[in-house]
């Protein structure tokens, strides 16, 4: 029988089992070096201090040099570890975060970053709605450690898995500002005719045209009484646009009807939101392309917008996700939750080049996407690998 003092997963080599210690015992602690939370009781300077959300400003003093770990108090979420060399070995730590270093050759800053993480903190933590991790209570924390050198290896390998992690975010973040400048650059603003960047052979003036004149369109209807685990269709929401304009599925399906028949989205068509959870609009005017015929169904409060042959589909995407989507925030209405009118938003004029154009650009985008998209997914599994290795290489 397995002891329960070992991790399912370690390195080969190491047969021991884990030892329970208190975190007082193994490491120290660096409270004593709290920066006043009044402004007033600061000096400026050029030691960076950290709060759970990261620096928060900038101070003279109050340095700890060495390397340590960030615990944040409300619930140990964020937690950094922060070597020497990463800001010149100046600490700083304001009322809402720990400062923590484990005891040369007992514990590992490496490893305790992972080995709290994985931990469930909150039996420990105390408060009502904004939970706190006391620093009398982290220093009884009971944590579970193997020998050093077994922390060292765990410790290395989640820093290469977290360097890797942030190499991809940093990608992702890269092709996300480059479409971001692609959009600004490769259509028109300010009134202008033409956009500042084109593809080569190009050279007419684009046109300006309402949304009705290049589409036509199909209003959604309540169908919740026809939702169904079993359900043909896949439904389109306000809960289905993702941020990145992206289809969010819920799980939730419908089944085939003279009711939701009418409400299928074909191939080459596209969907709009008409109302936000908030009054931010974060999600109002997000439009969706389907590539897929008899897949999805719309429900109320969701438009289905068909191109004509003159408005291609892919650039359709791109522009009404992009600079018609500017124009559309600009005339919602209501509070709390907020709105729009398709009819209003149908009468919004866009700036169309010729056709050919339209198809350059829309696959120009649809690749860029893809990209992004594919890049997101490589994210999303090294973020779903860690958190399998969070589960299996420590004992509980």
């Amino acid at each position: 029988m397995m002891s329960k003092n070992i991790p399912q997963l370690r390195f080969e080599g190491f047969t021991y089992d884990w030892e329970q210690r208190k975190l007082k015992d193994v490491s120290e602690m660096y409270d004593n070096l709290r920066v006043p939370i009044t402004a007033s009781d600061r000096v400026s300077g050029d030691t960076p201090y950290y709060g759970s959300n990261g620096i928060q400003d900038y101070v003279e003093g109050y340095t700890h040099d060495g390397e340590y770990v960030l615990i944040a108090e409300d619930g140990a979420n964020d937690l950094l570890n922060y070597p020497v060399n990463y800001v010149n070995g100046k600490v700083w730590i304001n009322n809402h975060a720990h400062v923590v270093s484990g005891k040369v050759g007992e514990l590992n800053n490496l490893f305790l970053v992972s080995r709290i993480k994985s931990m469930n903190i909150v039996p420990w933590l105390v408060g009502g709605g904004r939970a706190k991790l006391n620093g009398d209570v982290l220093k009884k924390l009971p944590i579970l450690i193997p020998s050093f050198e077994e922390q060292q290896k765990i410790g290395n390998f989640f820093k290469q898995l977290d360097d890797t992690i942030d190499l991809q975010e940093r990608k992702l973040d890269l092709l996300k500002e480059q479409k971001k400048g692609y959009l600004q650059k490769m259509f028109p603003k300010n009134g202008a005719k033409v956009p500042e960047l084109r593809f080569a052979g190009f050279a007419d003036d684009w046109e300006e045209r309402k949304l009705s004149d290049v589409a036509n369109h199909r209003g959604g209807t309540a169908i919740e009484k026809y939702f169904d685990k079993d359900g043909v269709y896949k439904v389109i929401s306000i809960g289905s646009y993702g941020l990145n304009s992206q289809y969010v599925d819920q799980n939730i399906r419908a089944i085939s009807n003279e009711i939701t028949d009418g409400r299928v989205v074909n191939s080459g068509e596209l969907t709009m939101v008409l109302n936000d959870k908030t009054a931010n609009g974060t999600i109002i005017g997000r439009t969706l392309l389907v590539e897929k015929d008899n897949e999805y169904v719309i429900n109320q409060r969701t438009e289905i917008i068909s191109p004509k042959e003159n408005f291609d589909s892919n650039f359709a995407y791109t522009t009404l996700n992009g600079p018609f989507r500017e124009k559309v925030k600009r005339i919602v209405q209501g509070g709390t939750q907020i709105y729009v009118n398709y009819p209003a938003v149908s009468n919004l004029n866009l700036e169309l080049p010729k056709i050919e154009e339209q198809q350059k650009i829309g696959s120009f985008f649809k690749q860029l996407d893809d990209t992004i998209a594919l890049h997101q997914r490589k994210l999303d599994l090294l973020k779903e690998q860690k958190k399998g290795f969070l589960q299996t290489m420590f004992a509980k």
